[in-house]
């Protein structure tokens, strides 16, 4: 049967066309943003990772930034520590040139004094960003940030790991209350305390040279500690960069759209559109057939 009021053929043509029309407008979507999974309408689920993985990828970016404050802090306090190294040498050969009967001893103190106060420039000097490893207490620390972790799908189970140092350890001379080097504590406090005179025997000269032998074990010890430290930092920053990398590389599996296949699906669907409206207009037309039937 044949009606003027009711056209179920255009009713059915139109709703095809709707429905392609829908598909071809997600695919259109797809295709102008690279993304399957613009928004959480698209995909709750793949949304929700997504989004909290590149917040994670965020964090661990910022983790690797400190961890390159963390390396300069460490590479200066390295640095203060090998120079004192050096100079405490210095002064070890002096004393064992001091051994030396014929020696004018008050020149060699001079030398001295003068290394003496290159150890304390040499600690006043070795800070970054207003941080010094080589001034403080016995039992001063200090942490660097070493990465960013979560440990599970909650909002509470993220943490920034640090790791911390005793630079008390290794620090060449304690804090003075106006910033400046307290050579009376430190580890080359008794170094720093070294004043032969003339009538200085053999004795007094042997135990300056133990002070300075017991010194410069303590700043072997603090270096290689220093160098550990930094060789687990360059590990860290490795590991952060090619983290990033893979956390970057599952987000995109979740959420990117593969283009082939999107560029296959639009060409079908603008086909299907073509075909689509031309069933409509061929069941919108069917009805002026009814008008012949009246001639």
């Amino acid at each position: 049967m044949t009606s003027i009021n009711t056209n179920s053929s255009a009713m059915a043509a139109l709703q095809t066309l709707r429905n392609v029309n829908s598909k071809l407008d997600s695919t259109q979507n797809h295709v102008s943003t690279g993304f399957k999974v613009a928004s959480a309408k698209d995909n709750a689920s793949y949304w929700s990772i997504a989004t909290t993985m590149r917040s994670d990828n965020a964090a661990v970016g910022a983790a690797s930034d400190a961890l390159g404050i963390g390396a300069a802090k460490v590479d200066v306090a390295y640095a203060g520590v090998q120079s004192a190294i050096d100079v405490v040498t210095e002064i070890k050969s002096k004393l064992v040139t001091a051994n030396e009967s014929s020696t004018d001893m008050s020149k060699i103190m001079d030398e001295v004094k003068q290394l003496q106060a290159q150890l304390k420039s040499v600690a006043e000097s070795a800070s970054f960003n207003g941080e010094n490893w080589l001034m403080g207490g016995a039992t001063a620390t200090k942490s660097v940030v070493t990465a960013f972790v979560r440990t599970g799908s909650g909002s509470s189970n993220v943490q920034v790991s640090t790791e911390t140092v005793t630079t008390g350890n290794f620090a060449l001379f304690g804090m003075g209350s106006s910033g400046t080097a307290d050579v009376s504590t430190g580890v080359l406090a008794s170094v720093a305390s070294i004043n032969l005179t003339e009538s200085s025997g053999a004795s007094a000269i042997a135990t300056a040279l133990q002070d300075v032998e017991t010194a410069l074990s303590k700043l072997t010890t603090g270096a290689a500690t220093l160098g550990s430290l930094s060789s687990r930092i360059d590990l860290q920053m490795d590991f952060a960069s090619k983290l990033s990398d893979a956390i970057e590389s599952g987000v995109s599996r979740l959420v990117d759209a593969d283009m082939e296949e999107e560029s296959a699906k639009l060409s079908a669907l603008q086909t299907q559109q073509q075909l689509a409206i031309q069933s409509l207009s061929i069941a919108n037309s069917s009805s002026q057939n009814v008008l012949s039937l009246f001639r």
